[in-house]
């Protein structure tokens, strides 16, 4: 309500404002603390001013026509006090070199960085004169003040901007109708804290430019970029003005803010794809309704991780293009290659919006580094690509054949057919065709497209299908005699047995490439007995051409 060269009168009834020619004085007719007998001033008496603390840095100082606030105590020579702007809890705001101020208070401003302190000493002559001020200040009384200069600043001031820390890369800058989250604290110029997002562990999140903010914060965030850090200095009249925010903030307060952008987006944004690695051959890319497995590292803006594949030590696993994942990520899968690397930066409005999830924070842009392992749809067969084919080649595989090659192809049961000794393949099965969604824990994962690269090292003919053993020549008209070695009229399973390894150790019969020996044999047996008691007889024994009358001799 007063300043040093206006009085506050104590007392109930005081709050009246008086106006002096040149000075504002507060006070009314109240009840007055005792005033010190004049006394006539020293010889020689003038403006006298310490210095008392000043800042290492010092940016600015007060100049004729700047507004400033500050805080003081004012006593007399005898050290009574008659006034202190302390007592009243508010800073004196006026401006310097108006004559709004007592001459000598507006002289020994001047000059002054904020924080500093100054203790001034004003003589009569420049401060209530020979006449001094009825019941508070004594004629010829010699002013003392004790000066703390809070916040400066002038009416031609704009928002001033310092960047302390600039990304190296800086792809994006913030624009108008941008949305933006960032961190920041917010002091007054003296450094004392109103406000802090780093407190409340939440950042702050708005539009920019267009009106959401105090004009000067709408200003300041203006061509940042994200991880830029920048100090915002803005007067008043681009903050809260005279009344201030009817909280922490004062009347008239120039505000800093120490800011650090966090995130950048805006709403008519679209997915945006950086392409990291693409494979030299890609023979096909992911459509909607593939299977895509891939690992990714997913980040915030800022890079913050807030989600990996990796750490889990398996790949994620989803249709593409069917709203199985989110609308950003959906979109960023589609056309990648196997093998492919790719960046995919999703707007929130595609992610997880504003309201965000787990890690997320709402309206966070979002960024996935995504490696694709493997890819498929439901619909594949198997793919046969020739890498190398002999120039003799006139035995082809057929079915039942039985072969050698270097993987073991328990999968590939129909994949090498027509394939010649010395060739190589290389054979790529759908999940569906080969583990499927379990996969082999410990081996191949779930969902998983298998390659194989094949060479074809020994082929050897198979049987007829349904065959497991056949005569290389005619069979002999008295075969179950022959079998039946001790003519008892019953073959067992060793009397059984050692004939048909006769048969294949002459070459007059073959066996089922391929096959353990004891096994097909004791299948052969099995079929011949057909009562089941571990005997053949003459009636039971048939060959099958005279069951199935299929054309080949086969017990």
């Amino acid at each position: 309500m007063a300043g040093p060269a206006a009085v506050r009168r104590r007392g109930r009834c005081c709050g009246a404002l008086l106006v002096l020619p040149a000075l504002l004085v507060s006070w009314a007719a109240c009840q007055a603390p005792p005033v010190p007998a004049a006394q006539p001033p020293p010889d020689g008496a003038e403006l006298r001013v310490e210095r008392r603390f000043v800042p290492e840095s010092c940016p600015r100082a007060v100049r004729r026509g700047d507004f400033v606030r500050y805080h003081y105590l004012g006593s007399f020579p005898d050290g009574t006090r008659f006034d202190s702007s302390y007592d009243r809890g508010s800073t004196f705001n006026v401006f310097v070199g108006k004559g709004q101020l007592i001459a000598g208070m507006d002289q020994a401003l001047v000059g002054m960085c904020v924080n500093e302190r100054r203790f001034v000493q004003i003589p009569p002559k420049l401060a209530y004169g020979s006449e001094g001020v009825s019941g508070v200040i004594p004629p010829n009384a010699v002013l003392h003040f004790d000066v703390l200069l809070v916040d400066l600043w002038n009416s031609e001031d704009e928002v001033q901007v310092q960047t302390y820390f600039k990304p190296e890369k800086c792809p994006r800058t913030v624009q108008v109708s941008d949305f933006v989250r960032y961190h920041y604290n917010g002091t007054f110029l003296d450094g004392t804290l109103f406000d802090s997002s780093h407190n409340r562990m939440r950042t702050y999140d708005t539009y920019v430019g267009i009106g959401w903010l105090i004009p000067g914060m709408d200003q300041g965030l203006l061509g940042m970029c994200v991880g830029e850090k920048r100090i915002i200095t803005i007067p008043p009249f681009l903050a809260y003005g005279e009344e201030g925010d009817g909280k922490e903030i004062p009347g008239q307060a120039s505000l800093v803010f120490d800011v650090v952008l966090l995130d950048l987006h805006n709403p008519k944004d679209g997915i945006a794809i950086e392409n990291q690695h693409v494979p030299e051959s890609c023979e096909r890319r992911s459509q909607a309704g593939d299977f895509l497995r891939y690992h990714y590292n997913g980040t915030l803006l800022d890079g913050t991780l807030f989600d990996s594949s990796y750490s889990r030590n398996r790949t994620y696993d989803t249709y593409v293009g069917q709203g199985y994942v989110i609308a950003g990520m959906d979109e960023g899968l589609l056309g990648v290659c196997t093998g492919e690397k790719r960046r995919i930066i999703i707007p929130p409005h595609l992610g997880y919006g504003e309201e965000g999830r787990g890690k997320i924070p709402g309206s966070a842009v979002l960024v996935f580094d995504i490696h694709v392992v493997d890819f498929h749809n439901p619909s594949d067969s198997v793919s046969i690509t020739v890498n190398y084919k002999p120039s003799n080649c006139t035995v082809l595989s057929k079915k039942g054949d039985y072969l050698k090659y270097h993987y073991n192809a328990s999968l590939l049961d129909d994949l090498q057919h027509n394939m010649c000794v010395g060739e190589r393949r290389t054979v790529v099965i759908p999940p569906h065709l080969g583990y499927g969604e379990d996969g082999v824990e410990g081996e191949v994962p779930g969902s998983a497209v298998l390659v194989f690269d094949i060479e074809l090292l020994e082929l050897v003919s198979g049987l007829p299908e349904g065959y497991m053993f056949v005569w290389n020549g005619e069979v002999s008209p008295n075969l179950f005699e022959e079998i039946d070695q001790n003519h008892d009229g019953e073959v067992l399973l060793e009397e059984f047995s050692e004939y048909i390894q006769a048969q294949v150790d002459s070459g007059k019969g073959k066996l089922a490439p391929g096959f353990d020996f004891e096994k097909i044999v004791k299948n052969m047996f099995t079929n011949q007995d057909r009562d089941g008691n571990g005997k053949v007889t003459a009636e039971e024994f048939k060959l099958k051409d005279q069951e199935a009358k299929e054309g080949h001799d086969e017990l």
